[in-house]
């Protein structure tokens, strides 16, 4: 449900000229990015990581991750995970 309000926050008037929301859209945006690619690649590969699969343990990663952000958005903090921070900061930097 994420990645709805971060298309409507991109969308919006409101927002074209907040750089540190339109940041937490892009960064949230690339993250479910991550999930999508991950739920439809790595689901079918069999690497047994202990009693995980890859793809299980790539869903916890990604699910802390999301959580993390979530709280440091409602902190009004950027804080600018290792790749999707730079994708992010380069998507807002464009116009």
């Amino acid at each position: 449900m994420g990645w709805i309000a971060a298309i409507i926050v991109l969308a919006s008037q409101r927002f074209r000229h907040l750089p540190t929301v339109r940041f937490h859209a892009f960064q949230g945006l690339y993250l479910f990015v991550a999930w999508l690619m991950n739920d439809q690649v790595l689901k079918w590969a069999f690497v047994p990581v202990s009693h995980l699969h890859l793809h299980d343990l790539v869903n916890l990663v990604l699910l802390a991750m999301s959580i993390f952000m979530m709280v440091k958005a409602s902190h009004d903090e950027a804080y600018s995970l290792p790749l999707f921070g730079e994708l992010a900061h380069r998507s807002v930097s464009e116009k």
